[in-house]
């Protein structure tokens, strides 16, 4: 079994490992500080859950969608594309994260644009995994990796309140190892995640504080 670790992101933002240099004035310090402080919160947005700063631009920059083939797309499209995409088509240019309410895309150059979540549905990632994972609150769609990718996996969801099942399916996991759910919102709930021979299950919610991107599930 291969084990996917998280993409190295460095390369889009030069200036979190460029060399020390000379104090420069004042003014210019300052705004060296501004964007690294940007491109830091920007990296730390893909699978740690971070929010990614606004931008003069946030929520309004269609061209943003354009340049990356998303125009004309709904929040429920975009994500659909980008969390089933082949791991070695993402654009490193981009950085998609999921929030209970909105989807934020944020290029590496931290131009912004936002698109609402669907009113009656919350989108939750679940990564299972048998020995490696990682931290994750918000579900990134270009930088998130799980260990299991392209696995078949049973999936059942059952609302705790009323005891009905919501979910009960055999689903595969997309090449980034993940798998999406598109669960009814203000729910609690039993996720129960099984292959052959392991079994893991969660308690989960779907309210508008709880994470979209679920990666303690381990298959035992």
């Amino acid at each position: 079994m291969n084990t996917i670790y998280p993409r190295e992101e460095l390369d889009m933002f030069p200036s979190l490992s460029a060399p020390n240099r000379p104090p420069r004035s004042r003014q210019g310090l300052g705004a060296t500080i501004t964007a690294m402080a940007a491109s830091a919160v920007l990296l730390l947005s893909g699978c740690a859950g971070a929010d990614p700063g606004p931008s003069s631009s946030a929520g309004s920059d269609q061209s943003l969608l354009t340049e990356h083939g998303l125009d004309g797309l709904d929040a429920r499209e975009i994500i659909k594309r980008l969390d089933t995409m082949p791991v070695t088509d993402r654009s490193t240019e981009l950085m998609a994260s999921i929030k209970t309410d909105e989807l934020v895309l944020t290029d590496n150059q931290n131009n912004q644009t936002t698109l609402p979540m669907p009113k009656e549905d919350f989108y939750i990632s679940v990564a299972p995994y048998t020995e490696q994972t990682h931290e994750c609150y918000f579900h990134s769609l270009t930088t998130c990796l799980g260990e299991l990718a392209n696995t078949d996996v049973d999936v059942t969801v059952v609302n705790a309140a009323s005891g009905k099942t919501i979910l009960d399916a055999t689903l595969t996991t997309y090449d980034n190892g993940f798998i999406g759910l598109w669960l009814p919102r203000g729910i609690h709930a039993t996720l129960t995640v099984s292959t052959e021979d392991r079994t893991a299950k969660q308690d989960i919610s779907t309210r508008l504080d709880d994470p979209t991107c679920l990666t303690a599930l381990q298959l035992t």
